[in-house]
């Protein structure tokens, strides 16, 4: 469940705060708590704090805490930030962090990521880049990815999310990922 949130559009982004009452959480069982960090961002400190809060709050009661290093229009995303910004979640207590695939250091980013590294999927990329890109981050460490608008702005969005479980979970290439894309998209434009 996301637990951060705060302006919309118009504002910062990066001025959140906590947005849930973990009671509530618990009452709705949910498998994890996410909250956006923004390391080197204006508001930093406070992202890092709502951060650190919710993972106290989630020891006492059961739930963990997805860090998610969160990129804005003045931080760059490369290795060395985001290999950065996860070790900082990492290391002041998320179970699990994820953050954006960069194709020169992604490895660098998982393996030096003391937690499990999910990939944020990031921008709407056609099928087979994106499908390639999940196949790349799990082969360099991910422990899973987070394809987000790649499956639910995909034309075909239940046969874009069973290709991705492919490449994660049956170590698919990308190349067989997409032709059960095109089988399973052809076959509801069918039915």
């Amino acid at each position: 469940m996301r637990a951060s949130g705060g302006p919309s559009i118009l504002k910062d982004l990066s001025n959140e705060r906590i947005a849930i009452d973990l009671e509530d959480a618990v009452r709705m069982n949910v498998d994890a708590l996410a909250v956006q960090v923004f390391v080197g961002g204006e508001h930093e400190t406070q992202s890092v704090e709502n951060m650190t809060r919710l993972i106290d709050a989630g020891y006492r009661v059961g739930v963990p805490v997805l860090g998610v290093t969160a990129v804005g229009k003045e931080l760059t995303r490369d290795a060395r930030y985001l290999g950065l910004a996860t070790r900082i979640c990492a290391e002041l207590g998320a179970q699990v962090v994820k953050t954006y695939y960069v194709a020169e250091g992604f490895e660098q980013v998982t393996a030096g990521c003391p937690v499990p590294v999910v990939m944020a999927g990031g921008k709407k990329l056609p099928e087979l880049d994106a499908l390639e890109m999940a196949y790349r981050a799990v082969q360099e460490g991910a422990a899973g990815v987070d394809m987000g608008r790649n499956i639910f702005q995909s034309h075909a969005p239940a046969a874009m999310i069973q290709a991705v479980a492919k490449v994660v979970h049956e170590d698919a290439t990308p190349g067989d990922a997409y032709e059960l894309f095109t089988e399973l998209a052809e076959g509801a434009a069918v039915a």
